[in-house]
């Protein structure tokens, strides 16, 4: 490093830089608010809107339209990745505000189904739509502007700023829900009050949209602008040639994929292992999961400017890989310490699923319109969903696939070619056989409220958002370092939105998936487990150390 960079490393941070993170971060901040809203109330918005359909049908489709807005993600990238490198930083990623915050108050107004029919359902998928492809645009843009804001031998920390958005974007959009259903009541709330947090971001986007217009564009666009060097050709550049498509290759697997899974399964994941797979009430899994987002979010900014002085690659590596050699005995403590009757019963009465493995199906589901109806599949969802782990043993060719709890069998059954009607009576007759006898055999339906160490439990999910935080505080200075100013914005959005739009968000598809085939509730940690061993593997050798790179050469 050279002196001047030395000196600029040792000054403060100046009036204009504090500016450009707190509105970067601020606005990056409501952007994300407004994307989890809609994931925090999806169960009441599939009644106001998808009231056409069965309260199931309806869910998934309120699932499968919050997937939408992950799965457009990196064609965002494209269009405001190729935006920003022919018009600008400032400019672009004021339009993706304003398209995320028009789509999210939109909702807010939208009438129902039962106002106006089918075109309500319609016109919400179109809003997610575009609140997916500005998320995919706002990203790329508010870390490029701040990195190229940003002096020599600081770039780690000051995108950290913008790496603890999400977290607090989706603290924020919790606390509100929280504090306007306990204002209104849980029967207004789930017939209008749900309206307001979506029309308070009207606020928020005015705050954004005023501190962001009264910003400068980027010093390092303006001299490259100066110079007459813009790419005439964004997409081209960036994804047409390999000398910068081996990069972005590199960035995808070798960084972020094992960014995204570590993140999803530290911040996601846990919840829903905490809730649907050791039946920790709601309110209280939220709670901890707060708490832990709460007290490691600065380590976003620790580990940031760490890997000023260490490296982007020591720290996002190292974080992958210790996630990956620990998830097990976590996850393992988290049954221990939150669920201890379910430990026990899973010690004590072994369950065995026998059937045809011809008729077993590996039950990937991710837009949630398959149906999986044979013996097999649909013992194996029972017991998945029951959070009870079993062995599987083969059975005769054709046969129907039976449940053994201790010395009680219990015959399955096959839904395929059943009407709607026998389908749902069997389907009822079974269940309560078999939760009838897991029950017996000392599995709990849900976890007793006295039994769970919450000290621990915080503690244990304390240590997941690390693993958080060692991956994501540095990502943004690595990606915007690995690209030429003249494609960066293009070039690192992508391989970031699929990285977390595509690898993240399918995670807790995924991860159900292969619990249900495999019959372990563990089981699924071998996602984002393999996935983040890749990415250490391609990351060590192939991935160079970017953190002495100058942003603004053409390299």
């Amino acid at each position: 490093m050279t002196t001047a960079s030395v000196n600029k490393t040792a000054r403060g941070i100046t009036p204009e830089e504090r500016k450009v993170i707190f509105a970067s971060s601020l606005g990056t901040v409501f952007e994300w608010y407004d994307f989890y809203l809609y994931g925090s109330l999806a169960a009441i918005i599939a009644k106001q809107f998808f009231a056409g359909t069965d309260p199931t049908t309806g869910f998934i489709f309120a699932l499968l339209a919050f997937a939408a807005g992950f799965i457009v993600r990196p064609f965002g990238a494209l269009v405001f990745g190729r935006l920003g490198d022919l018009v600008g930083r400032k400019y672009t990623f004021l339009v993706t505000i304003l398209i995320m915050g028009a789509s999210t108050f939109i909702v807010g107004i939208l009438p129902n189904y039962n106002s106006i029919g089918i075109t309500a359902p319609i016109i919400l998928i179109i809003l997610r739509i575009l609140q997916g492809l500005a998320l995919g645009g706002e990203y790329g843009g508010a870390a490029t502007y701040v990195a190229e804001h940003a002096p020599d031998g600081r770039r780690g920390a000051f995108t950290a700023w913008i790496q603890t958005t999400a977290t607090m974007g989706l603290f924020l959009s919790l606390l509100v829900i929280l504090g306007v259903r306990t204002a209104v009541g849980e029967a207004a709330f789930a017939d209008w009050g749900w309206r307001i947090p979506f029309l308070v971001s009207i606020l928020l986007l005015a705050i954004s949209v005023w501190i962001r217009m009264s910003m400068n564009e980027s010093p390092a666009f303006i001299k490259m602008k100066s110079e007459g060097k813009i790419s005439k050709a964004p997409l081209t550049e960036a994804f047409g040639r390999w000398k910068n498509l081996r990069l972005v290759l590199l960035a995808l697997f070798g960084l972020a994929a094992g960014q995204a899974v570590v993140w999803y399964t530290g911040q996601f994941y846990a919840l829903f292992f905490l809730t649907q797979s050791l039946k920790v009430d709601g309110p209280t899994a939220n709670i901890l999961i707060a708490a832990a987002l709460l007290l490691a979010t600065p380590f976003f900014l620790v580990f940031g400017s760490l890997s000023d002085r260490i490296g982007r690659k020591p720290i996002i590596l190292g974080g992958c890989l210790i996630a990956a050699l620990t998830y097990f005995p976590i996850f393992s403590a988290l049954t221990h310490y939150a669920n201890p009757a379910l430990e026990a019963a899973q010690q004590k009465a072994p369950v065995i699923v026998t059937a045809d493995p011809k008729t077993c199906k590996f039950q990937f589901n991710p837009t949630g319109t398959s149906k999986f109806t044979s013996s097999c599949d649909v013992a194996k969802a029972k017991l998945a969903a029951a959070s009870v782990n079993y062995q599987n043993a083969v059975g005769a060719p054709g046969s129907v696939a039976t449940v053994k709890i201790g010395d009680k069998v219990i015959n399955s059954f096959e839904a395929t070619g059943l009407s709607k009607e026998d389908a749902a009576s069997k389907d009822k007759a079974f269940t309560k056989e078999l939760m009838d006898d897991i029950k017996a055999a000392g599995y709990p339906s849900k976890a007793d409220p006295d039994q769970i160490n919450k000290p621990m439990v915080l503690l244990l999910l304390f240590i997941l958002v690390i693993y958080v935080t060692m991956v994501y505080g540095p990502i943004a200075a690595a990606l915007v370092e690995m690209f030429p100013t003249r494609i960066r914005y293009t070039s690192m959005s992508m391989p970031y939105h699929i990285g977390n739009g595509w690898f993240g968000g399918l995670l807790p598809t995924t991860s159900f998936a292969l619990v249900a085939y495999q019959g372990d509730i563990y089981y699924g940690l071998w996602y984002p487990i393999i996935i983040a061993l890749v990415t250490v593997v391609i990351g060590v050798l192939f991935v160079k150390e970017t953190v002495h790179n100058d942003i603004n050469a053409e390299h």
